[in-house]
């Protein structure tokens, strides 16, 4: 199994989906759109794994990357019908890409919150075995305020309808972040994008006070995390070759 990644900034890698790719033996090739590396050849690939960044889907002037990464994604889940998580800005681009519709978040959701999963969610593959009411990352002041046509919402929380999405049979997008480690929040808290939302949103100390948040829910989320990766992969083997 060959894995492509689309990173937006060096920060914002797979994190804790490292060590499950590892324990498999997993091979994976990322790509930094924002330092102009170019996508390779998808056909080369099995499944594409989109992550989160700093800019907005329709920063296209400031980084014209972009659009050549939305046609990227657009022939991925509608052309070659291959295995897709997007996570954060990578489950925007997904409805971008799809003719959804992305607005500003207000306010900006961030902090360690709750989603809760949809019926639909419920019964999905991606899902299986794990609790309908999940505690998780949040970090954004974008959302999908209008899915593609044939998405499925999934999860929805009190101020984001569109927490998650499925799109076809293989692709699957979450607005929240599945891939924390015990270093994430500090780690994105230097970024001074991600700092300013972050204080604007919560408070000069905001910082210290989510870092301790993390601590106490790490081990959930991280159990939340296998168990979405395992069903990823699952979907994989069961992928027509």
């Amino acid at each position: 199994m060959r894995l492509l990644v689309f990173q937006h900034i060096d920060c914002e890698h797979p994190g804790i989906l490292r060590k499950f790719l590892a324990g498999d033996g997993l091979d994976w090739d990322a790509v930094e759109l924002d330092a102009g590396e170019p996508i390779p050849r998808l056909e080369d690939y099995d499944a594409l794994w989109v992550m989160g960044g700093p800019m907005d889907v329709w920063d296209v002037e400031e980084h014209p990357w972009l659009v050549p990464e939305k046609q990227a994604i657009r022939r991925w889940v509608r052309e070659l019908d291959r295995p897709f998580l997007g996570l954060c800005l990578g489950h925007q681009l997904l409805a971008d890409a799809l003719g959804g519709r992305c607005e500003a978040q207000h306010p900006p959701e961030i902090g360690m919150l709750e989603v809760e999963l949809t019926p639909q969610g419920v019964r999905d593959p991606i899902f299986a075995g794990m609790a309908k009411r999940q505690k998780c990352l949040q970090w954004h002041s974008v959302h999908v305020a209008q899915p593609p046509e044939e998405a499925i919402v999934l999860a929805s929380s009190d101020v984001c309808r569109v927490q998650a999405m499925r799109i076809g049979n293989h692709a699957w997008s979450m607005q929240y972040h599945v891939e924390i480690e015990p270093d994430t929040v500090t780690n994105w808290g230097a970024v001074p994008a991600y700092r300013q939302a972050l204080e604007a949103t919560l408070g000069t100390d905001a910082l210290s006070r989510l870092e301790v948040a993390a601590a106490a829910n790490m081990k959930d989320c991280n159990g939340n995390a296998e168990s979405l990766y395992r069903n990823f992969m699952a979907s994989i083997d069961d992928f027509p070759s």
